[in-house]
Parts: structure tokens; C-alpha cells; sequence
């Protein structure tokens, strides 16, 4: 059995985009898995609210996730895919596609409802991923480094279009990256990890405005935000 994550203690406000940064078999993935309920963790419990009404089970809580690869179903069109929690909960077919093209319009991908999600790009599948992950209104939305594969041009749009359509739905966010530029321009706070078992060996806020530019990333504030996050890993290498 791999020990992937030490002892981890992490609050996300309402409202709060926290990105977690960190090497490689930290536990990034891992913690996300453990949030979103598809790990159970040895110790400890994620709790929402009031720290005394108890865990979430049975909360009503939910959760919205966007994995590496979009994990679209190929078979179906893209206002399916994105319709797809409604679906599984019973909810009208009516209903549920005219949600999803509400859907489509905010992540930018209107238009493209009927292609089937094999006919799109990568980054086009991450949209429609997001837009899915979206679906059901989520109390938390988990990114595990949604735009990994794409170029760095195609990266850096899609993380202004990921601003954009967070801060038109805004709520709790927690995203995991190995990219410390990435981190600065999304985040509200950056919660850094070290080697495995991943534990946090800093948090760092970011009071930079928003909406946040491609431009922004050349100033000296943010650099010099790029530079102390840096530090605080190698520092612990």
C-alpha cells in the first residue's frame, strides 16, 4: 500500500478557488479523489458548514469534478454529455437539455451540441467536461489539472476561460496543478504539498484582482508571487 498523503488540515470558504500545488506523487489526485468521495481516506473526515453537524454523508452536499482526461462518453452528443448528471437523477429529457445548453453557451461550446464528443478537440472536451461537472449546481467544484494536455497558447486560454466561468458560478473550488504560474493566476490561496506523503508545508494568499489578465503575469507582483511559491517547494526538496 502506497501512503500517498500525510496528515492534511485544508478549509475551502464559500466562494474560494484554492489550488493545490506540489510534485509528482504528492497526493494531489489522490486528496480530490478523497473529496469527491471516490477514495475513503484511512483517517480523518471532510466536513462542510458548521464543523459540528458531522461529515457529509448524508449532507446533501455535492460535488462536481473535472478529471485530466474529459472522460466523455464517446457514443453520445455533447449536450448529452453535459445533461448526463440530470439524466441519472431521473430528471425530464426537456429539462435536462435545455439545461445543458445554458451550459454550453457559459463554457463555449454553443453550436457544438451536436457533435459527438469524439468529433471535438481536447480542449473542446474539457469545456464540455467542465460544463457537465457544472451540471447539477455543485457546492464544490474539484479540477485535477483539466488542461495538462493542451498546449501552452491553448492552456493559457482555457485558464481565462476557466476565470470566467467561476466567477459567473462562483463557489467552493479546489484545483491541483504542477504548474506554479497556473496557480497564482487562478487562485484565491495556493496550499503547497511535499513529496510523498504529501503534506502542506505552505499556504500562500494571492491578493491579486479580479478579473486576473494574461498581461497581469508579466508584473512584478506577479512574479514575484511565482518566485515565493517556487521557494517554498525547493526549499523542502
Amino acid at each position: 500500500m502506497v501512503h500517498a498523503l500525510g496528515p492534511l488540515d485544508l478549509d475551502v470558504g464559500p466562494g474560494e478557488m484554492v489550488v493545490v500545488l506540489g510534485p509528482s506523487g504528492c497526493g494531489k489526485t489522490t486528496l480530490l479523489r478523497i473529496l469527491a468521495g471516490l477514495l475513503t481516506s484511512s483517517t480523518g473526515e471532510i466536513r462542510h458548514g458548521d464543523p459540528h453537524q458531522g461529515s457529509l454523508n448524508g449532507t446533501g452536499f455535492s460535488v462536481g469534478m473535472v478529471f485530466q482526461d474529459s472522460n466523455l462518453l464517446p457514443w453520445l452528443t455533447v449536450d448529452e454529455n453535459v445533461a448526463l448528471p440530470l439524466r441519472l437523477r431521473g430528471v425530464g429529457r426537456r429539462e435536462r437539455l435545455a439545461r445543458a445548453a445554458e451550459l454550453c453557451r457559459l463554457v463555449g461550446i454553443d453550436g457544438f451540441e451536436q457533435f459527438r464528443a469524439d468529433q471535438l478537440s481536447i480542449g473542446m472536451r474539457q469545456r464540455a467536461a467542465t460544463g457537465r461537472a457544472l451540471c447539477g449546481e455543485p457546492d464544490l467544484l474539484l479540477l485535477d489539472e483539466p488542461f495538462a494536455a493542451l498546449d501552452a497558447l491553448t492552456r493559457e486560454q482555457m485558464n481565462l476561460e476557466l476565470q470566467r466561468i467561476w466567477l459567473a458560478r462562483p463557489c467552493m473550488a479546489v484545483m491541483v496543478t504542477h504548474s506554479i504560474s497556473e496557480a497564482v493566476f487562478l487562485a484565491d490561496r495556493v496550499v503547497s504539498l511535499s513529496r510523498r506523503p504529501g503534506r502542506v508545508v505552505a499556504v500562500t494568499d494571492i491578493p491579486l484582482p479580479r478579473p486576473r489578465s494574461l498581461e497581469m503575469q508579466t508584473t512584478p507582483a506577479f512574479q514575484d508571487l511565482v518566485a515565493r511559491l517556487r521557494r517554498s517547494l525547493e526549499e523542502r526538496e
